[in-house]
């Protein structure tokens, strides 16, 4: 499995550029309601990027059983916030996941920190789909995986069109999930509808 290098947050250089971004609007960062902001935002956004500080070995964690169930396992409603990487700006929404296991499975709960390493990262929608499918067909050796996100963007929502009530519906699909039709059909007739603006 490849990953992102593991990086450590530099919270110094990290607090120096939240000054400095805050002193370019004209704000007085020696105002009370200012004094620790640089530091807090630092902090905070380590933790949006946390999953640049993560492994798939770290976040699986061996958590891969032997299973004869060859049908569909469906996990559905995973929340994720993730940051826009043109213009770091929120998006989030719910993921979906569906795969066809082939002797194995994974621990329920490793859907969710796999959603979220990868969400935790400067992302966009159709890339982070990609990269979750991708990792979970790595993980189980399944047959088949299929992810459907749908997601709110803040890009979309706060600048520019200014669209209140969009969203965005991403899928990826690998394995089976490619050219067997009715597995595909069977997915995606058991996703939710998509999801209303959040």
């Amino acid at each position: 499995m490849s990953n992102t290098p593991i990086i450590t947050p530099d919270y110094k250089e990290s607090t120096e550029s939240y000054r400095q971004l805050i002193g370019s609007t004209g704000e007085d960062l020696d105002r009370p309601g200012l004094l620790d902001t640089p530091v807090r935002a630092a902090k905070a956004f380590a933790h949006l990027t946390k999953g640049y500080h993560q492994s798939i070995e770290e976040v699986v964690n061996d958590a891969v059983f032997p299973s004869a169930n060859r049908e569909l396992v469906l996990v559905q409603n995973i929340e994720f916030y993730s940051l826009c990487e043109h213009h770091m700006l929120p998006f989030h929404g719910v993921a979906h996941i569906g795969y066809l296991p082939n002797g194995q499975v994974l621990g329920l709960s490793k859907f969710a920190r796999i959603v979220d390493m990868f969400a935790r990262r400067l992302q966009i929608q159709e890339n982070l789909s990609e990269q979750i499918a991708q990792t979970i067909m790595d993980v189980t050796g399944c047959r088949g995986v299929a992810v459907v996100m749908d997601a709110s963007h803040m890009c979309m929502m706060m600048r520019g069109v200014s669209k209140q009530h969009s969203t965005t519906r991403s899928t990826a699909m690998l394995g089976e999930y490619t050219h067997n039709n009715q597995a595909r059909n069977e997915f995606l007739g058991a996703v939710p509808k998509r999801q209303p603006a959040f």
